[in-house]
């Protein structure tokens, strides 16, 4: 069931450059874009309202974003992860969301219950939680309300949120059982 309370984020505002494109743009082997499927992963896992922010390709990729979802436009999309994550968590402080699910684009395979169990294990606006999969942290990251302007403040570069989860001891939610947990960096990796 769809929780107001929670806010889901699509990072896809990078260019792409391992990958030869936008992974923005990208599209599974049936044609379905893969913003898409993060969108309906984050909605079956339980957000209420999905945000995608997007950068490189913003033009032709906004058209792949599915209806009811928010696209969140990131005009310093070249200055790495943090400036699309910062105009995410942005966008979240607009909505009445205590917890924000963060997902990059370039993880297809992701499963529903992945978002939701990560959802389940910390509730609350103080809730920072982070998926591992054999220990490897991953996706998804749910960040609470209260965390959102002091990650902010601390972002830089093409650095996202791993320091900061460690530095404040987030709690990990072990989905290892629900599928490995990569990201897709190239063509290849995809196959």
């Amino acid at each position: 069931m769809d929780d107001p309370a929670v806010c889901g984020l699509v990072l896809a505002a990078g260019a792409g450059t391992r990958y030869g494109m936008p992974k923005a743009l990208v599209r599974d082997p049936e044609g379905v874009p893969w913003i898409a499927r993060a969108v309906a992963a984050l909605r079956a896992g339980g957000c209420g309202r999905v945000l995608v922010a997007l950068g490189a390709g913003a033009e032709d990729a906004a058209p792949l974003v599915p209806a009811g979802a928010q696209v969140v436009r990131v005009p310093d999309w070249a200055e790495g992860l943090s400036a699309t994550l910062r105009a995410g968590l942005a966008a979240a402080s607009a909505t009445p969301a205590d917890r924000l699910a963060v997902v990059p684009v370039d993880t297809p395979a992701l499963p529903a219950e992945a978002v939701r169990r990560v959802i389940a294990a910390a509730p609350g606006p103080d809730a920072l939680a982070q998926a591992t999969y054999a220990g490897r942290p991953g996706h998804p990251v749910l960040l609470g309300r209260a965390h959102w302007s002091p990650l902010a403040a601390g972002l830089h570069g093409d650095r996202g949120a791993r320091p900061y989860l460690v530095r404040h001891a987030a709690h990990e939610v072990d989905c290892a059982d629900l599928w490995p947990g990569a990201d897709l960096d190239s063509p290849a990796s995809g196959r």
